[in-house]
């Protein structure tokens, strides 16, 4: 198999070495950055290309990762639908019309579309999801989240405003809001908004929300209360607390465990969580991301969408709710 990256900065560098380290040799990239270009080209010792429609007829590759910024996703997901070319899709926050339109083209068809969930993969939503679904706490009444890094750490190396996240509309907390609610959906379902508050209430310097506050409430009268921000240092904040009628679990990245309390043993029982490896320069690990495309690798291979848990319909309903969110913000 031939993969083409499309997108050479922070996340497509790190695509490029999930492929690797899941023993696909055939892997080129592409950027529109010369710069880009050269430093993949030195570490990965592949070749690049400055255009896509290049790349698409001299590397002929067999299916895409795309690792742009959120508003040029779309663009390459159906440049790939055009050349029959499955696709790998970072976690968009934009186009949730254009989202709909491929997923309506390819849902029957193909070739498959895997948009990005890699929390899905973490082993703390993992461990969450199997708790909840084991019934260990009786019935969910109510969650809540907080998560955050302060956004000028997210990429050190350069600042913000040559960055794509101090754009309003695909700006660093936005980004983050259907990045969480993809895995918090597949836990406890679909929900209704209620209500949420956005603003700008640090000093990044930037014209972009770096808070969202909000109130959900999912199947079954759960109440959930969410922040999400770009805020927290000199650490990432990443805390859930979910009541039960029987019982709690809470998780803390700090912590790296998942516990939990319940009637029958209301002593805590504690879930730690494998740390895995993160590479120079990067707080997150490998190994979920890597997890994320051997499926979608597995799916492309089969022919069966089914093999990737997420799908472009459900991309669209947590960017539908987080459109609906903010109309209102209070």
């Amino acid at each position: 198999m031939k993969i083409l990256v499309i997108g050479l900065g922070s996340m497509g560098k790190r695509r490029v070495r999930n492929l690797k380290a899941l023993g696909v040799a055939g892997v080129a990239g592409m950027d529109r950055r010369e710069d880009r270009r050269a430093e993949a080209e030195s570490k990965y010792s592949l070749a690049t290309f400055a255009d896509a429609k290049q790349a698409l007829q001299e590397f002929k590759p067999s299916a895409l990762v795309i690792s742009t910024p959120p508003d040029q996703h779309m663009e390459y997901a159906f440049l790939g639908y055009e050349h029959g070319l499955p696709c790998f899709i970072e976690a968009s926050v934009v186009d949730p019309d254009r989202i709909l339109e491929l997923h309506r083209l390819t849902s029957e068809k193909g070739p498959v579309m895997a948009p990005s969930c890699t929390m899905r993969y973490f082993p703390g939503p993992r461990k969450i999801k199997q708790l909840v679904r084991d019934n260990v706490i009786g019935r969910v009444v109510s969650i809540n989240y907080q998560t955050g890094q302060y956004l000028r750490d997210w990429h050190p190396w350069e600042a913000i405003e040559d960055f794509y996240v101090s754009q309003p509309h695909q700006g660093g907390c936005r980004e983050i809001v259907p990045f969480e609610l993809t895995w918090i959906n597949d836990i406890f379902g679909e929900p209704e908004p209620i209500a949420c508050l956005r603003d700008r209430l640090g000093e990044l310097g930037v014209d972009i929300d770096d808070i969202y506050h909000f109130w959900l409430r999912y199947p079954g009268r759960v109440a959930a209360n969410i922040t999400i921000e770009v805020l927290s240092r000199p650490k990432a904040t990443r805390e859930m607390r979910i009541l039960g009628t029987e019982g709690q679990i809470v998780f803390s990245a700090d912590d790296n465990a998942v516990r939990v309390s319940n009637l029958q043993s209301p002593g805590w029982t504690r879930h730690e969580l494998a740390r895995g490896q993160a590479e120079a320069g990067y707080i997150n690990p490998e190994e979920p991301y890597i997890a994320e495309l051997r499926d979608f690798l597995e799916a492309v291979r089969s022919r069966t969408p089914s093999v990737f848990p997420n799908s472009l319909l459900e991309d669209y309903r947590v960017l539908r709710l987080m459109n609906a969110l903010e109309q209102k913000n209070v």
